[in-house]
């Protein structure tokens, strides 16, 4: 590359900005380039934007198509000092119990004095623990908080066991009683009481206190399910009309107008709603679609048709059913399988095609860089050679100037 040359000196030729000039020419087919290159990278964004939102769209729909999304459920109980919990085999139902007593433990961390004393002071049992050092080693202290032989106590383990090396007397089991059958455990949970249902008592509950407990569907918990498909189903539909659609206020198309995979995309995520699989419609359940295109929910269609037949709902809008007819969600699945599988995916290709040519285009461009660089020190080179070819004739010019005017003059008589 040469150096920076001194511009017009003696032809007074803004040289630099003429060099400039050609330059701008010279870079036309540059300018081309790097213009198709951010509008490939522009596509490349859109696109990955879409697959996002399908990723999300479809995590959700992978999510409702299993049918364990079906099977949650809820418990309730009349009393807050009895729980439930209900496992992954639990079944709706209902049942009354009566308590009969409650078994008082303390967890007694590593069975260390330390941790017996800890133990027992955060218990408000009524006793309060202390170390207390002796000649012979430490030695638990065990105080009622008030006097009086009703507030003799003794310290257990829950089978009986000695603490500490001391003597204890057995434990008592808690108890409840359910339509004349009596349940006993050692702690204050009775596993399996139903299918796959646990019942637990507060420490201190009443003996003879009466709850009425039910498990029933979570139909509030498939109500959300579904809104949030609706949900991610109209945010990709929106995005998708964003970049496709024409605005006849700024007379511009958006940047996907002719991205045919994009379209058809949308398409084949409205189609799950308006074209079942076994050929019926899913606006008698709550699912449809509006004149925009949009996919809407009616969510009290939906709750009359769970209460009336969960079974039924679940296998439409949810997992297979059992004449294998996929329902709503497992369809959206699909699409988003077609459309974004790391393989062989459509939009997926569509999304490495773009990249490819954006790899391209940067090839291309980085060659034009050096081209440039070339063109521009050839032209100030000739330029550099004209100023100096134009110097060495001026300074001729100034010596026959020269010479001419020492030539002696003539006079005639």
């Amino acid at each position: 590359m040469v150096g920076a040359s001194v511009s017009g000196l003696v032809s007074g030729l803004d040289t630099a900005t003429i060099i400039s000039q050609l330059m701008q020419v010279e870079a036309a087919p540059q300018t081309l380039l790097k213009t198709k290159l951010s509008t490939e990278q522009g596509t490349v964004t859109n696109l990955q934007s879409i697959n996002a939102k399908l990723a999300a769209l479809t995590t959700r729909a992978e999510a409702l198509a299993k049918t364990s999304a079906w099977n949650q459920l809820t418990t309730t109980s009349s009393s807050d000092k009895v729980t439930l919990k209900a496992g992954a085999t639990a079944v709706p139902g209902s049942f009354s119990l009566t308590v009969g007593a409650t078994a008082t433990t303390i967890p007694a961390g590593d069975g260390t004095l330390a941790s017996v004393v800890s133990a027992v002071n955060a218990a408000n049992t009524g006793v309060s623990a202390v170390a207390v050092k002796t000649d012979a080693g430490y030695r638990l202290k065990l105080t009622a908080g008030t006097s009086g032989a009703d507030q003799t106590f003794s310290l257990q383990t829950t089978g009986g066991a000695s603490v500490l090396g001391m003597t204890t007397t057995p434990g008592t089991d808690a108890a409840i009683t359910i339509d004349g059958d009596v349940l006993t455990s050692h702690t204050n949970t009775f596993a399996g009481v139903t299918q796959g249902t646990d019942v637990t008592l507060a420490p201190g509950t009443a003996a003879g206190t009466s709850v009425d407990v039910s498990i029933a569907r979570d139909a509030a918990g498939v109500q959300a399910s579904v809104q949030s498909l609706v949900d991610a189903a109209n945010d990709i539909l929106t995005s998708i009309d964003t970049l496709t659609s024409y605005s006849s206020v700024t007379k511009k198309s958006g940047a996907l107008a002719g991205d045919g995979v994009v379209r058809d995309l949308r398409t084949r995520v409205l189609d799950t709603v308006t074209r079942a699989a076994d050929g019926t419609s899913l606006s008698a359940i709550g699912i449809g679609t509006d004149r925009y295109g949009k996919v809407t929910f009616d969510t009290a269609k939906l709750a009359t048709a769970y209460a009336a037949d969960p079974d039924r709902i679940a296998a439409k809008l949810g997992a297979a059913a059992t004449d294998a007819t996929p329902g709503w969600a497992a369809r959206l699945q699909a699409v988003g399988k077609l459309a974004s599988d790391s393989g062989t995916g459509l939009l997926t290709q569509s999304i490495l095609g773009h990249q490819s040519s954006v790899t391209a285009l940067q090839s291309s461009i980085d060659s034009w860089d050096l081209r440039l660089i070339a063109r521009k020190d050839a032209l100030t080179t000739q330029f550099s050679a004209l100023e100096v070819t134009l110097g060495k004739l001026q300074s001729q010019a100034s010596w026959l100037s020269g010479q001419i005017s020492s030539l002696p003059s003539s006079s005639s008589k």
